[in-house]
């Protein structure tokens, strides 16, 4: 399935194609909420979550990613989403967000969250909805 992807485009979830020293580049330098992030600990968020990456078929080169942290059983958190700057416009933060959705619905999750400052039309697109109850949901650590 090619989750509504421009053509010329592909998205996979092999480890082996994830491009490890752009993706923490893209996030420690570009994102809002990663900024600063160091190199091992975004080694090791990769090595310990479900990634995505979004490839120009052509080249192969990464222009897109995202990671899922879940059980694949009941509950999963998307993450880290990003789409490369000379990429964005196109679709493909949809597209990604969709395949995720799609790559996950056999594992019948009873939650996949998320949490975006910028995006939210974005992940709207693809069935996220705001927090029916947030007075439910509690955090420890950064807000």
């Amino acid at each position: 399935m090619d989750h509504d992807l421009p053509a010329g485009y592909e998205i996979s979830t092999d480890p082996a194609r994830l491009d490890a020293a752009l993706i923490h580049r893209w996030l420690s330098e570009d994102s809002y909420w990663a900024l600063g992030r160091s190199r091992a600990k975004q080694d090791s968020a990769i090595a310990h979550s479900l990634n995505f990456g979004v490839y120009e078929s052509a080249s192969g080169a990464q222009h897109g990613y995202a990671r899922v942290v879940t059980d694949m059983t009941t509950f999963g958190w998307l993450c880290d989403v990003f789409i490369a700057p000379d990429a964005r416009g196109k679709g493909l933060g949809t597209a990604l967000a969709r395949a995720v959705r799609e790559h996950l619905e056999p594992y019948g999750l009873r939650r996949i969250l998320l949490a975006t400052a910028d995006a939210h039309e974005v992940y709207a697109q693809v069935g996220f909805t705001p927090l029916a109850h947030p007075g439910k949901w509690m955090a420890l650590g950064e807000q």
